[in-house]
């Protein structure tokens, strides 16, 4: 007597839930974002080195571009 064709369903391995596609508004992304972000602003070597280094734009060649968008940013601001 012949065998029964085998009918297993295929196994497919499941996908990586890190790089499942969220769809907009990426929960793990803005998650990733926020830790990334906490982490550089805990660290006072960084904040200084950010800081000099916006002081040294506004000082510069571009510091009135700078000021004159912040001034429009402050003229949007909802609050």
């Amino acid at each position: 007597m012949p065998e029964a064709p085998n009918h297993k369903k295929a196994q497919h391995p499941q996908p990586d839930p890190e790089l499942q596609n969220e769809g907009e508004g990426s929960r793990s992304a803005a998650n990733r974002y926020d830790e990334g972000a906490t982490r550089t602003a805990a660290d006072p070597k960084h904040v200084k080195e950010a800081a000099e280094k916006a002081r040294r734009a506004l000082e510069g060649p571009e510091g009135k571009e700078l000021r004159e968008a912040e001034e429009r940013g402050k003229k949007h601001q909802h609050g």
